[in-house]
């Protein structure tokens, strides 16, 4: 859901850049009198000599105390809000692709979410296990597995833990030919109500 907020929001930001510049660029090259189309009375840059910010609207708030402070907190806010989306935008949660080492000296990929899928799908299978979420994370020549584990409300967290590490870790390990698959498990219990012993 996160992903599609962010695609929507990159994208009207997008949209208004763009067309904020073709306006400017419009008015600036004169495309109203060459031409010959009108925008009407209401259109900033309707003249060739028009600029986007005239004298009056540049020393408007020249002789205020406030402005500046507020204008510089704006913009500096503004500038850590967009480094801030930026680097988290750089910055991968999920590793989307591993490196298998094929035998041919070249290598292949693997998906990342493929290998997820398979890992939390042989995981939900095990005995006492009633969901199961991984995620891979690291380099793709170094993957390492997150796994969390919804127990059912009568499942030995000890046996789960070692039939994950013994069967679903080692098997996504060998189909991935890994020589390690580091993992952090997370244990959780399906919310259950108390029973009555008589």
């Amino acid at each position: 859901m996160l992903r599609i907020v962010n695609r929507v929001l990159v994208g009207l930001a997008g949209l208004l850049l763009l067309l904020l510049g073709l306006a400017v660029l419009a008015g600036g090259l004169d495309l109203q009198r060459r031409w010959g189309y009108s925008l009407g009375s209401g259109w900033p840059w309707a003249a060739s000599g028009d600029v986007l910010l005239t004298d009056a609207d540049r020393t408007r708030w020249r002789d205020e105390g406030w402005w500046w402070p507020v204008v510089f907190a704006a913009l500096g806010l503004l500038l850590v809000l967009l480094l801030w989306w930026i680097l988290a935008q750089l910055r991968r949660r999920r590793l989307s692709e591993v490196l298998v080492d094929s035998g041919d000296g070249e290598g292949a990929l693997l998906r990342g979410r493929a290998l997820e899928g398979a890992l939390a799908a042989e995981a939900e299978s095990l005995t006492g296990v009633d969901r199961a979420r991984a995620a891979l994370r690291g380099r793709r020549t170094e993957p390492r597995a997150r796994v969390t584990l919804v127990l059912a409300a009568h499942a030995e967290p000890a046996t789960a833990l070692h039939r994950l590490r013994t069967e679903a870790l080692e098997h996504a390990r060998n189909s991935a030919g890994l020589a390690e698959l580091p993992a952090e498990v997370r244990l959780r219990c399906v919310r259950h109500r108390p029973e009555r012993v008589s």
